[in-house]
């Protein structure tokens, strides 16, 4: 159990910084050890772990594929805000795997990772949004997301972008262009932060 002050105390009376185990999991070149160092950190509450641990499940590394538990642990990741776990579970909700398909689960999870500035979650919010998966079709949103996704170097974005302004109006492009603008700042300045 990690204590309010951070630290680990589950080790007789030792305790190690909440990281050490994680540390440890990573430096293993026995991959069923590693497994077990991720878990002991995942149960610990540590969201890098938590994420590894459902990464392994997810891709049958080192531990039987089991989706479901891929889930767990994706979801404890992401309930932390870790991006990488919440990107994971777009993929699961959208595919189905481990939970039930749910378009609209999928947008709000990588919805949460464009958020934070993330191109390749900014261009699938953009094709849900043009294809009116989990959330009513909407160009002017689905431009916008492609939008910001271009201007962080994503290669399709610019180009679904160009297309689908040939299906709008000139002020749904307006209109797509000043909010791609206020997306810009508010989601391309934080990546990396």
């Amino acid at each position: 159990m990690v204590g309010t002050d951070g630290k680990n105390s589950n080790h007789g009376g030792i305790e190690f910084p909440n990281t050490f185990l994680l540390e440890l999991a990573t430096m293993m070149e026995d991959d069923a050890r590693a497994v077990h160092w991720y878990r002991k950190a995942a149960e610990q509450g540590h969201p890098l772990a938590q994420y590894n641990l459902g990464f392994m499940y997810d891709r049958g590394e080192e531990i039987p594929e089991d989706d479901a538990m891929a889930v767990r642990w994706y979801r404890e990741a992401a309930g932390q805000g870790y991006a990488g776990a919440q990107y994971n579970l777009g993929f699961v909700y959208d595919r189905g795997e481990g939970v039930p398909e749910d378009d609209a689960w999928a947008v709000h999870w990588f919805r949460k990772v464009a958020e934070q500035g993330f191109a390749g979650a900014q261009y699938i919010l953009g094709v849900m949004y043009a294809r009116g998966e989990g959330i009513p079709e909407d160009l002017v949103q689905a431009y916008a997301w492609f939008s910001v996704a271009a201007a962080q170097g994503h290669d399709d974005a610019q180009k679904v972008k160009e297309r689908i302004a040939k299906e709008m109006t000139s002020a749904g492009i307006s209109d797509a262009q000043k909010l791609s603008r206020e997306y810009r700042e508010a989601y391309v300045s934080n990546v990396g932060e």
